[in-house]
């Protein structure tokens, strides 16, 4: 692990901390320590009891030995008690305290932590004595070049999906107009301002140097989220205020604040550090653990043992990635950062759009319970209605299956001064067809269109834009989801079927032509002038016709659940060859070209580097990835490369529902679970309800949605 050296103690009778995660293995460390605490908050935590024993420590009660750990949460009013028992048995004293970046809410409110910082120096808080992050900070290279780019990337996630310690936060807020001085306040009687060598008159003196440095500019107090939701008081009272200084306590992003800032003030909040993070010199009041490093304006003297002069990069290095342990809630282990931030990315955004509930419309009754645990987690409710306008009345925003939208549910919304989003299954589906009623372990709500519908914009669309425009450094998520799909062997169904490849002869190169159900909605809206199997193998023919056409029914077409079967005698005259019931991934491997007019086929070709002629208008083309013979909308203009369009499809715009743990994931555990099936199995009704319906298939009105 780099700097696992700077990790431990080097003080006789010190020992090396375990470290929890081996950044060179990519594992955790087996090493073991007993660990013995007297705060009853050790037992009744399971999340920090469980991150602990996976980061070596198993917990006990009883009398420590003189190399055993005594382990104690913070400063907090209860560590005296290990203080004293570790002092009288010789024991080391450990504290524990949350990472920097913790969960949605704060701990009072009930959530549990995703990371914790496992310091057997001191707490990264407490100016008084070193602390292992200090030492990473004085004596660690910091000079590796992976490192220094995972943490610049780990900032720009941060401030790309407004993560902080907290992040029930709403990017949505508009800051006050911009040159304003943001001022951050702390909860009172927090160990963090004592041991930053403070107090509550450096909160007071803070402010009024602020104003001194700006007398021309507002001043903003940052209310601390535990000060927002009622649980501890702050050190400013709103009613008693100076003129042009204004509080600020709603669940606004800190990255949109620190946009529109002139200045930020704080006297050891975390707030500081992460303001360092987004451009921003603080100037403290305190001694947090980013003061003295050369990146703030520090008010306070700083320890001479902070002389080292440091770039954003390293501390960030230090702090997110070097000095905490970091917990996969989905696997039930130990991880790297970028796991941590993909869980609390999903649960932030899951909070963000659900928190005040749906009328919802058109979401036939098999489906509503997947729906109810991808929108309904948050606590926001929601209501079902086949009434278009009670659904726009109901106050909430309003979701529709996108299918089921109409013009009369746009118009009663519209009044209404609803917003409206459509919903549709994702690009990576589940382990069977949705025509056979497998739920979907992904889901896309699209605000402004749907991606299927090309005559109008969607955000599919504004996200492969954004993205083409991405530095290439915020792609290497991207580029290792295609490298796990390809691997993996992972498509939107992810059906079993035969992979035998027919043999070809030589010298014709293999074109690949996947069938598609005629009536979807993707051919209806977005096909052009080529809307039938039939139509689309006499027009491949027609562009190749040295190569050996590889038909490929839609799987919903061979299960005769939907409208698209080609009459034998075009498939006898047009194919080459027929795979039926193949899979579509051995197909792909040996294709010369696919041949499409919106297939998702056409999009996973790509991912896997084969070229694609499109005859439609589906979300891929227009990006200057496919031959694209269709009717591709002129708004398409941005140039994408693959590692964009798969970010924009299947990271950015998706919403993944863990089948595990029922938690809003990361797109690399639906991953995960498509490729391994935990937690993917049908529930015993639909199984029947798609027994039914296969032998009903001649009446698929009665069902589709």
């Amino acid at each position: 692990m780099p700097g696992a050296p700077f990790a431990g103690g080097d003080d006789p009778g010190q020992p090396a901390r375990p470290d929890a995660w081996d950044e060179e293995t990519g594992g955790p460390s087996p090493s073991r320590r007993a660990a013995y605490h007297f705060n009853a908050g050790f037992l009744t935590d399971t999340r920090v009891r469980r991150i602990l024993s996976l980061a070596g420590h198993d917990l006990r009660l009883g009398k420590p030995g003189a190399e055993d750990d005594v382990i104690v949460w913070g400063h907090s009013p209860y560590a005296p008690r290990g203080e004293a028992v570790a002092e009288a048995t010789g024991a080391n004293l450990v504290r524990v305290e949350d990472a920097f970046l913790r969960s949605l809410h704060p701990g009072r409110s009930g959530d549990a932590p995703i990371g914790l910082v496992i310091d057997r120096r001191g707490m990264h808080f407490d100016a008084t004595r070193p602390s292992d992050i200090e030492t990473i900070l004085a004596r660690h290279p910091l000079d590796n070049t992976v490192l220094l780019d995972r943490a610049r990337d780990a900032v720009a996630r941060m401030a790309e999906g407004h993560l902080s310690k907290y992040c029930a936060v709403d990017p949505g807020l508009e800051p006050p107009d911009p040159g304003f001085v943001l001022v951050i306040d702390q909860t009172r009687e927090d160990a963090s301002i004592r041991l930053g060598t403070a107090n509550a008159d450096s909160f007071a003196e803070m402010l009024t140097w602020a104003r001194q440095d700006h007398p021309d500019a507002t001043i903003v107090i940052k209310t601390h989220p535990e000060t927002q939701a009622g649980h501890r008081p702050g050190h400013f009272d709103p009613a008693n205020l100076p003129e042009r200084v204004v509080i600020e306590d709603r669940p606004i992003s800190p990255w949109r604040l620190f946009e529109h800032a002139r200045a930020v003030y704080t006297v050891s909040s975390q707030l500081g550090f992460e303001a360092l993070l987004s451009g921003h010199r603080p100037v403290t009041f305190g001694v947090p653990f980013y003061a003295g490093w050369g990146l703030t304006d520090d008010r306070r003297p700083v320890p001479e043992r902070r002389g080292r002069r440091l770039t954003r990069a390293q501390l960030a290095a230090a702090a997110l990635i070097l000095y905490p342990v970091w917990y996969d809630p989905f696997r039930d282990r130990l991880c790297p950062l970028e796991d941590a931030l993909g869980a609390l990315e999903a649960q932030a955004r899951a909070w963000r759009e659900d928190r005040f509930g749906y009328a919802a419309v058109g979401i036939r009754a098999w489906k509503r319970a997947r729906h109810g645990a991808f929108f309904g987690g948050s606590g926001g409710k929601i209501g079902y209605f086949e009434d278009v306008a009670k659904a726009a009345e109901d106050g909430r925003p309003v979701q529709v299956w996108a299918r089921r939208e109409s013009p009369e549910l746009v118009r009663s919304c519209d009044r209404a001064g609803r917003s409206l989003a459509r919903i549709e299954d994702g690009f990576l589906r589940s382990r069977g067809l949705g025509a056979t009623l497998v739920p979907p372990i992904s889901l896309v709500q699209d605000d402004i269109g749907i991606y299927y519908d090309p005559a109008r914009e969607s955000r599919l669309e504004r996200l492969i834009a954004e993205a083409a425009s991405l530095d290439p450094a915020r792609l290497r998520r991207a580029e290792r989801l295609i490298t796990a799909l390809r691997r993996g062997g992972i498509t939107k169904y992810n059906l079993s079927g035969a992979r035998e490849v027919p043999d070809i002869p030589g010298g014709r190169p293999m074109i690949l032509v996947p069938g598609q159900v005629e009536d979807d909605a993707s051919i209806t809206s977005g096909g052009g002038e080529v809307a039938t199997n039939a139509e689309l193998l006499r027009t491949a023919r027609r562009l190749h016709p040295q190569g050996f056409l590889v038909y490929k029914p839609h799987p919903d077409v061979e299960a005769g659940l939907r409208d698209g079967a080609v009459p034998i005698e075009a498939l006898v005259e047009m194919a080459d060859h027929v795979a039926s019931g193949a899979d579509p991934v051995a197909l792909m491997a040996r294709a010369d070209r696919v041949v499409t007019i919106t297939s998702g086929l056409g999009f996973e070709a790509l991912i896997r580097g084969v070229p694609v002629t499109t005859l439609g208008a589906p979300f891929y083309a227009g990006w200057g990835l496919t031959t694209d013979l269709g009717p591709v909308p002129a708004r398409r203009t941005a140039r994408a490369t693959i590692a964009a369009l798969v970010h924009a499809a299947l990271i950015a715009y998706p919403r993944y529902l863990d089948p595990v743990t029922g938690l809003p994931c990361p797109v690399e555990v639906a991953v995960d679970r498509l490729k391994t099936g935990e937690g993917l199995s049908q529930a015993p009704r639909l199984k029947m309800l798609a027994k039914l319906q296969g032998w009903l298939s001649g009446h698929s009105w009665l069902w589709r949605g």
